[in-house]
């Protein structure tokens, strides 16, 4: 940390800059380099401690040398061109893996594993022939197509739906991810209920949404999933997450960014030409004057700061569990070796049936039965996150994030309810693992198992996520409405742009919704 992030930070050094930049996550942050880089003031203003919002890497288990990404983990969205363009030391490394599913067919523990050698063995021992693998393989190649062609779009100027569709330029792909429920073509295209469920993931991270959704929420969450740099891969950052916000962090002061941690803004005026930001720190309250104000907050947090009409209220739903283990369980399905299952994506009571249930349990205001779940193992790909006499005796860290656990679940009692469902959910894991994953925990310096969860309440109260939603708001398709602007960053104000996850193309570590409000503020 650096001496401008100290809880005693000297105020802004000047009264007025070009630009001030209200939240330092990471879309703030690429906001933040790229107008320094092209010769703007900057003022980066941060409520918290430190930079990175839930983009962070944190010890969270006392006297243990693990540093996990506490809250987002994986990268999939984050283009190469702002990496290069921005001279981020940040790297990411491919899983070896896939995802592995396991299951009980006819009474044998068994499970589907995807990416890599024996995949199409997988599939077969299965279901029993080719047909799913031929199946998957032709819905791999139409979402990696839309991929290709939809993924660089997102850091120019929004194109028009019917632009999109023209250069998509593939009417089967466009009514299955555009137009039908993304339910349709899971039925259309696949007859196994895993297979299904596995594909259906995709759409449901995040999102709290059936299947067939006439909203097409689904669709919206399904589209992002797949077109990560045009391959959809998701990767893992190394050194976990918090090394991408330091990376940009640094960046921004390189190129004479401003950064005040412990900074809050409190309020803005504008008359669409200037803006007067109002900000309250350790030291006192004051006044900072700009040209332009880019909110890297959520919809809420810039109506709140402007005195506007506030947005529709957002519910996020999912519960992310971070754990620390002596060692991988050993799996009922002895045909798979767990640092193989656990490297990529290991889904539980993910079955399409078994998603649909959870769905609709948990919109008549009761917890699923059996709480649908993906984990993986970051230490597997990175080992860099554990110190060297942890990583030497061969400890892991787990990531969970649990779906359709809306934040309606949780408003009563959160903490009992909490424990409960992750009860449940660690009982769904179990149910495929030869010892309990408990017995896998280790301990941190006083003797604690270490294991902590975080559900859309803990989400709002600890970084302001409106109702815990991990994109701010309801997920948008990358194509301009009659509501957005060049960009899709822009507000009613002339002079105040947004540029957090909330944005169009905003949702996931990607520095998208960042890129794009520089570009809009420099006039591109």
């Amino acid at each position: 940390m650096s001496a401008d992030e100290t809880p005693s930070a000297a105020t802004p050094a000047h009264d007025s800059y070009d630009a001030v930049v209200v939240g330092g996550g990471h879309n703030g942050l690429v906001a933040a380099a790229y107008l320094a880089r092209a010769g703007q003031s900057v003022l980066v203003l941060e409520r918290l401690g430190a930079t990175g919002g839930a983009a962070v890497s944190t010890r969270p288990f006392d006297g243990i040398d693990a540093r996990l990404s506490r809250y987002s983990y994986l990268v999939s969205l984050l283009p190469q061109k702002i990496v290069q363009e921005l001279g981020l030391g940040f790297a990411v490394r491919k899983r070896t893996v896939s995802s592995y599913t396991p299951a009980v067919r006819g009474g044998r523990s068994t499970g589907l594993l995807v990416g890599g050698e024996g995949t199409r063995e997988s599939f077969a021992a299965l279901t029993g022939d080719g047909r799913e693998y031929e199946a998957w393989q032709r819905f791999q190649g139409m979402t990696r197509r839309v991929a290709e062609r939809v993924f660089p779009t997102l850091t120019e100027p929004l194109p028009s739906r019917e632009d999109l569709r023209a250069r998509l330029d593939d009417a089967d792909a466009w009514r299955a991810l555009f137009e039908e429920p993304i339910g349709v073509a899971v039925e259309e295209n696949f007859a196994d209920d895993l297979v299904r469920g596995v594909v259906l993931t995709d759409a449901l991270i995040g999102t709290f949404a059936d299947a067939h959704d006439p909203s097409l929420i689904q669709n919206r969450c399904f589209l992002y999933h797949v077109i990560g740099n045009s391959t959809g891969d998701w990767d893992v950052p190394v050194g976990g997450m918090g090394a991408l916000t330091d990376a940009l962090a640094d960046a921004a002061r390189a190129t004479g960014a401003e950064i005040r941690v412990l900074h809050e803004a409190t309020r803005i005026e504008t008359d669409g030409t200037r803006a007067e930001v109002t900000v309250r720190s350790p030291g006192g309250e004051r006044v900072v004057g700009a040209r332009r104000v880019l909110v890297n907050a959520s919809p809420q947090a810039l109506a709140a700061l402007l005195g506007d009409e506030p947005p529709a209220p957002a519910e996020g739903a999912q519960l992310k569990v971070n754990m620390l283990l002596t060692r991988l369980p050993k799996l009922r399905d002895r045909s798979v070796d767990p640092h193989r299952a656990f490297a990529g994506t290991f889904h539980i009571a993910e079955g399409y049936g078994q998603l649909a249930t959870a769905y609709r349990e948990a919109a008549a205001g009761r917890p699923p039965t059996a709480p649908p779940s993906e984990i993986y193992c970051h230490s597997l790909t990175d080992p860099s996150i554990l110190g060297p006499g942890l990583a030497s005796r061969g400890y892991q860290t787990l990531t969970l994030f649990g779906l359709h656990t809306p934040a309606r679940l949780f408003a009563a009692d959160n903490g009992t309810t909490r424990d409960a469902l992750l009860g449940a959910t660690l009982a769904e894991l179990d149910a495929h693992l030869e010892e309990p994953i408990t017995d896998c925990l280790a301990l941190d310096g006083d003797g604690r198992p270490c294991i902590e969860a975080k559900t859309p309440v803990d989400l709002e109260r600890e970084l302001r996520l409106p109702g815990g939603h991990i994109f701010h708001r309801d997920l948008s398709f990358p194509y301009a409405t009659g509501e957005t602007g060049r960009w899709g960053v822009e507000t009613a104000h002339a002079n105040v742009l947004l540029c957090g996850a909330g944005a169009v193309r905003g949702g996931g570590v990607s520095g998208v919704p960042g890129h794009n409000a520089a570009m809009a503020a420099l006039g591109r």
